[in-house]
Protein backbone atom coordinates (compact mmCIF):
# COMPACT_ATOMS: atom_id res chain seq x y z
CA UNK A 1 0.00 0.00 0.00
CA UNK A 2 2.90 2.37 0.63
CA UNK A 3 3.94 1.90 -3.01
CA UNK A 4 0.45 2.78 -4.24
CA UNK A 5 0.13 5.80 -1.94
CA UNK A 6 3.55 7.16 -2.83
CA UNK A 7 3.09 6.79 -6.55
CA UNK A 8 -0.42 8.31 -6.48
CA UNK A 9 0.76 11.28 -4.40
CA UNK A 10 3.65 11.96 -6.79
CA UNK A 11 1.30 11.79 -9.76
CA UNK A 12 -1.14 14.26 -8.18
CA UNK A 13 1.74 16.63 -7.48
CA UNK A 14 2.78 16.39 -11.12
CA UNK A 15 -0.80 17.16 -12.21
CA UNK A 16 -0.85 20.27 -10.03
CA UNK A 17 2.46 21.44 -11.47
CA UNK A 18 1.28 20.88 -15.04
CA UNK A 19 -1.96 22.78 -14.41
CA UNK A 20 -0.02 25.61 -12.81
CA UNK A 21 2.21 25.86 -15.87
CA UNK A 22 -0.77 26.39 -18.20
CA UNK A 23 0.21 29.27 -20.43
CA UNK A 24 3.66 29.68 -18.91
CA UNK A 25 5.35 28.46 -22.10
CA UNK A 26 2.88 30.06 -24.53
CA UNK A 27 4.51 31.49 -27.63
CA UNK A 28 3.28 33.07 -30.84
CA UNK A 29 4.58 33.14 -34.37
CA UNK A 30 5.24 36.27 -36.42
CA UNK A 31 1.54 36.91 -37.17
CA UNK A 32 0.49 36.50 -33.53
CA UNK A 33 -1.02 32.98 -33.80
CA UNK A 34 -0.41 30.68 -30.86
CA UNK A 35 2.20 27.95 -31.47
CA UNK A 36 2.49 24.93 -29.16
CA UNK A 37 6.17 24.13 -28.66
CA UNK A 38 6.11 22.24 -25.34
CA UNK A 39 4.38 18.98 -24.45
CA UNK A 40 4.40 18.25 -20.70
CA UNK A 41 3.53 14.72 -19.62
CA UNK A 42 3.15 12.68 -16.44
CA UNK A 43 1.62 9.43 -15.27
CA UNK A 44 1.69 6.41 -13.02
CA UNK A 45 1.74 2.65 -13.57
CA UNK A 46 0.73 0.02 -11.00
CA UNK A 47 0.71 -3.77 -10.97
CA UNK A 48 0.81 -6.55 -8.40
CA UNK A 49 4.53 -6.28 -7.72
CA UNK A 50 5.39 -2.66 -8.36
CA UNK A 51 4.53 0.91 -9.09
CA UNK A 52 6.18 3.73 -11.02
CA UNK A 53 5.58 7.40 -11.64
CA UNK A 54 7.11 9.43 -14.45
CA UNK A 55 7.09 12.93 -15.86
CA UNK A 56 8.86 14.98 -18.46
CA UNK A 57 8.73 17.32 -21.39
CA UNK A 58 9.09 17.47 -25.16
CA UNK A 59 10.38 20.72 -26.66
CA UNK A 60 10.00 21.34 -30.39
CA UNK A 61 11.28 24.83 -31.29
CA UNK A 62 9.48 24.82 -34.67
CA UNK A 63 6.21 23.70 -33.08
CA UNK A 64 4.63 20.37 -32.12
CA UNK A 65 2.74 20.24 -35.43
CA UNK A 66 5.87 20.54 -37.60
CA UNK A 67 8.75 18.34 -38.67
CA UNK A 68 11.96 19.16 -36.87
CA UNK A 69 14.21 18.91 -33.87
CA UNK A 70 12.66 17.68 -30.60
CA UNK A 71 14.25 17.38 -27.17
CA UNK A 72 12.80 14.87 -24.68
CA UNK A 73 13.49 15.11 -20.95
CA UNK A 74 12.33 12.24 -18.74
CA UNK A 75 12.41 11.57 -14.99
CA UNK A 76 10.84 8.69 -13.09
CA UNK A 77 10.97 6.46 -10.06
CA UNK A 78 9.22 3.72 -8.17
CA UNK A 79 9.48 0.32 -6.53
CA UNK A 80 9.30 -3.27 -7.75
CA UNK A 81 9.54 -6.82 -6.40
CA UNK A 82 11.14 -9.84 -8.07
CA UNK A 83 12.39 -13.31 -7.16
CA UNK A 84 16.09 -14.16 -6.89
CA UNK A 85 16.17 -17.89 -6.27
CA UNK A 86 13.80 -18.37 -3.33
CA UNK A 87 14.25 -14.80 -2.06
CA UNK A 88 11.90 -11.92 -2.83
CA UNK A 89 13.85 -8.73 -3.52
CA UNK A 90 12.38 -5.23 -3.25
CA UNK A 91 14.04 -2.69 -5.52
CA UNK A 92 13.73 1.09 -5.57
CA UNK A 93 14.62 3.03 -8.70
CA UNK A 94 15.08 6.59 -9.93
CA UNK A 95 16.06 7.58 -13.45
CA UNK A 96 16.61 10.61 -15.62
CA UNK A 97 17.24 10.94 -19.35
CA UNK A 98 17.92 13.75 -21.83
CA UNK A 99 17.36 12.74 -25.45
CA UNK A 100 17.54 14.93 -28.55
CA UNK A 101 15.58 13.65 -31.53
CA UNK A 102 13.49 14.47 -34.58
CA UNK A 103 9.77 14.64 -35.34
CA UNK A 104 8.54 13.31 -38.70
CA UNK A 105 4.99 14.45 -39.40
CA UNK A 106 2.51 14.06 -42.25
CA UNK A 107 -1.24 14.51 -42.48
CA UNK A 108 -2.14 11.30 -40.59
CA UNK A 109 1.21 10.00 -39.30
CA UNK A 110 3.59 11.29 -36.65
CA UNK A 111 6.84 9.62 -35.58
CA UNK A 112 9.25 11.00 -32.99
CA UNK A 113 12.64 9.26 -32.67
CA UNK A 114 15.15 10.15 -29.96
CA UNK A 115 18.40 9.00 -28.33
CA UNK A 116 20.58 10.34 -25.54
CA UNK A 117 21.97 9.89 -22.03
CA UNK A 118 20.27 7.74 -19.38
CA UNK A 119 21.12 7.77 -15.64
CA UNK A 120 19.63 5.17 -13.28
CA UNK A 121 20.05 4.30 -9.58
CA UNK A 122 18.70 1.08 -8.02
CA UNK A 123 18.63 0.08 -4.35
CA UNK A 124 17.85 -3.54 -3.44
CA UNK A 125 16.58 -4.95 -0.14
CA UNK A 126 17.90 -7.44 0.75
CA UNK A 127 20.95 -6.89 -1.40
CA UNK A 128 21.20 -9.02 -4.54
CA UNK A 129 24.84 -9.14 -5.73
CA UNK A 130 23.81 -10.97 -8.89
CA UNK A 131 21.66 -8.08 -10.13
CA UNK A 132 23.67 -5.86 -12.48
CA UNK A 133 21.26 -2.95 -11.95
CA UNK A 134 22.26 -2.37 -8.30
CA UNK A 135 23.94 1.00 -7.80
CA UNK A 136 24.15 4.01 -10.10
CA UNK A 137 24.81 3.67 -13.82
CA UNK A 138 25.15 5.97 -16.82
CA UNK A 139 24.22 4.64 -20.25
CA UNK A 140 22.44 5.42 -23.49
CA UNK A 141 18.67 5.44 -24.05
CA UNK A 142 16.81 5.55 -27.33
CA UNK A 143 13.32 5.05 -28.59
CA UNK A 144 10.45 6.20 -30.75
CA UNK A 145 6.76 7.10 -30.50
CA UNK A 146 4.27 6.60 -33.35
CA UNK A 147 0.72 7.88 -33.86
CA UNK A 148 -1.22 6.98 -37.03
CA UNK A 149 -4.83 7.63 -38.00
CA UNK A 150 -5.63 5.60 -41.14
CA UNK A 151 -9.18 7.00 -40.97
CA UNK A 152 -10.99 9.63 -38.92
CA UNK A 153 -12.50 6.84 -36.82
CA UNK A 154 -9.39 4.70 -36.14
CA UNK A 155 -5.96 5.16 -34.55
CA UNK A 156 -2.81 3.09 -34.14
CA UNK A 157 -0.12 3.95 -31.60
CA UNK A 158 3.22 2.46 -30.71
CA UNK A 159 6.09 3.31 -28.38
CA UNK A 160 9.44 1.73 -27.63
CA UNK A 161 12.22 2.76 -25.25
CA UNK A 162 15.42 0.86 -24.50
CA UNK A 163 18.49 1.54 -22.37
CA UNK A 164 21.96 0.07 -22.23
CA UNK A 165 21.64 0.15 -18.42
CA UNK A 166 20.72 -3.46 -17.65
CA UNK A 167 19.72 -3.86 -21.29
CA UNK A 168 16.28 -2.74 -20.16
CA UNK A 169 13.33 -2.07 -22.46
CA UNK A 170 9.70 -0.93 -22.50
CA UNK A 171 7.28 -1.15 -25.42
CA UNK A 172 3.54 -0.72 -26.07
CA UNK A 173 1.22 -1.02 -29.04
CA UNK A 174 -2.45 -0.03 -29.23
CA UNK A 175 -5.35 0.28 -31.63
CA UNK A 176 -8.44 2.37 -31.01
CA UNK A 177 -11.74 3.53 -32.44
CA UNK A 178 -13.48 6.84 -31.85
CA UNK A 179 -16.17 6.70 -29.13
CA UNK A 180 -18.88 9.41 -29.00
CA UNK A 181 -16.35 11.74 -30.66
CA UNK A 182 -14.78 12.13 -27.19
CA UNK A 183 -11.93 9.60 -26.95
CA UNK A 184 -10.33 6.51 -28.49
CA UNK A 185 -10.84 3.00 -27.05
CA UNK A 186 -9.48 -0.42 -27.94
CA UNK A 187 -6.91 -3.13 -27.10
CA UNK A 188 -3.30 -2.62 -26.02
CA UNK A 189 -0.30 -4.94 -25.73
CA UNK A 190 2.89 -4.24 -23.79
CA UNK A 191 6.21 -5.75 -22.77
CA UNK A 192 8.97 -4.56 -20.45
CA UNK A 193 11.99 -5.93 -18.67
CA UNK A 194 15.74 -6.49 -18.82
CA UNK A 195 18.15 -9.40 -19.14
CA UNK A 196 16.89 -11.06 -15.93
CA UNK A 197 13.19 -10.09 -15.79
CA UNK A 198 10.43 -9.76 -18.41
CA UNK A 199 6.75 -8.87 -18.24
CA UNK A 200 3.97 -9.15 -20.84
CA UNK A 201 0.69 -7.23 -20.74
CA UNK A 202 -2.67 -7.55 -22.47
CA UNK A 203 -5.36 -4.96 -21.81
CA UNK A 204 -7.67 -2.23 -23.01
CA UNK A 205 -7.23 1.52 -23.12
CA UNK A 206 -9.09 4.82 -23.39
CA UNK A 207 -7.03 7.61 -24.92
CA UNK A 208 -7.49 11.29 -25.71
CA UNK A 209 -10.19 12.24 -23.19
CA UNK A 210 -9.84 15.99 -22.52
CA UNK A 211 -10.59 18.05 -19.42
CA UNK A 212 -9.61 21.67 -19.93
CA UNK A 213 -6.01 21.78 -21.14
CA UNK A 214 -5.26 18.23 -19.96
CA UNK A 215 -5.50 15.13 -22.16
CA UNK A 216 -5.85 11.75 -20.43
CA UNK A 217 -5.06 8.13 -21.27
CA UNK A 218 -5.87 5.13 -19.07
CA UNK A 219 -5.27 1.42 -19.48
CA UNK A 220 -5.94 -1.77 -17.52
CA UNK A 221 -5.56 -5.48 -18.04
CA UNK A 222 -3.56 -8.57 -17.11
CA UNK A 223 0.23 -8.80 -16.67
CA UNK A 224 2.35 -11.97 -16.47
CA UNK A 225 6.08 -12.03 -15.73
CA UNK A 226 9.10 -14.30 -15.96
CA UNK A 227 8.82 -15.08 -12.22
CA UNK A 228 5.57 -16.89 -13.14
CA UNK A 229 3.44 -14.37 -11.30
CA UNK A 230 0.36 -12.74 -12.79
CA UNK A 231 -2.18 -10.11 -11.87
CA UNK A 232 -3.93 -6.93 -12.87
CA UNK A 233 -2.17 -3.77 -14.01
CA UNK A 234 -3.43 -0.23 -14.37
CA UNK A 235 -2.03 3.04 -15.62
CA UNK A 236 -3.02 6.68 -16.04
CA UNK A 237 -1.12 9.12 -18.25
CA UNK A 238 -1.81 12.78 -18.90
CA UNK A 239 -0.34 15.55 -21.02
CA UNK A 240 -0.79 19.19 -21.89
CA UNK A 241 0.51 21.25 -24.79
CA UNK A 242 1.86 24.78 -24.38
Amino acid sequence: MRIVAGVAAACMAAVSIMCGLDGAFAESDADGAHVDRFLLFSGFDLWRNGGFVHGGMLWSPDGLSQDGFTLKLLVGGGQYRYLSGSNEITGSQVLGAAMPGWRFKSDRLEVVAFAGVDVQSHWLKPDDPGNRLRGTHVGARGGADLWYQPTDAMMLAGSVSASTVGTSFWTRGAAGWRVFDRFWAGPELGALGDTSYQQLRVGVHATGFKTGSLEWSAGAGYAHDSDRRGGAYGRVWLLTRQ
